[in-house]
């Protein structure tokens, strides 16, 4: 008999599972891997799961591939085998797996649609990214493309695709242009989320199955939320 932790995980997050990989459509409350707060991460709890499930005896492999922020929401996938980590590990160094992103934003941006490019710098004592028009010390090069969906009387519906992979990448660099995220104090914000979530969603990956070699692709269901709500009824994507 299932516990209600496994169940409940099972039911509520898992997008994709086989033998070599799981997909989760993480809530904005998780935590990927372990940090000061000392919150049990995601990894533990499909671990646990995993174990449960299939019965395993000793330890279980579960290797993380990318990461989410802690008050980001949407899909994320972890590695069930080591040759399935290192497989996919490599098809994020040749930057193969297309991530899509949705941000609710507070203000509508000049062009409907464009392609972003700055110099982040991290800092790592306030955990935040800084953007540049051109190359400073210890700056790395940002790109993505974002375009307008929607928008309602207050917010408004972006859909980003990186072509870059940096710290707080989307935050910062909509933030430089003045479409902050809603919600994400971090980056000017007007006020924080009742959560402490920020409206950023990792809606859709596709990438190579490890093993397999087909395309999967993978669509990750909105945060179950008044705005996301709002746009979920009025606009069909």
């Amino acid at each position: 008999m299932k516990s209600f932790l496994a169940y409940d995980f099972q039911k509520s997050f898992i997008l994709y599972e086989d033998n070599h990989i799981i997909v989760i459509n993480k809530k904005s409350s998780e935590i990927v891997q372990s940090d000061k707060t000392g919150d049990k991460p995601i990894i533990e709890f499909i671990k646990d799961y995993i174990k449960e499930k299939y019965n395993k005896p000793g330890n279980v492999f579960c290797g993380l591939v990318h990461r989410l922020d802690r008050p980001t929401s949407g899909a994320i996938v972890f590695a069930r085998t080591s040759k399935a980590l290192s497989r996919l590990n490599q098809q994020f160094r040749n930057r193969s797996i297309n991530k899509v992103y949705w941000a609710v934003v507070e203000k509508k941006p000049n062009q409907k649609s464009a392609k972003l490019r700055h110099y982040l710098k991290k800092n790592i004592k306030q955990n935040k990214s800084y953007a540049f028009d051109k190359h400073v010390n210890g700056s790395k090069e940002a790109i993505l493309n974002y375009n307008w969906l929607a928008s309602s009387d207050n917010y408004h519906l972006l859909e980003i695709t990186l072509e870059t992979g940096r710290h707080h990448q989307i935050r910062c660099q909509l933030a430089q242009i003045g479409c902050i995220i809603k919600g994400d104090v971090k980056y000017g914000a007007r006020r924080a989320n009742s959560d402490y979530s920020i409206h950023l969603h990792a809606r859709k990956l596709i990438f190579e199955h490890p093993t397999k070699k087909e395309i999967i692709s993978i669509i990750a269901p909105v945060p179950n939320d008044t705005l996301w709500k709002h746009f979920k009824e009025n606009i069909s994507f």
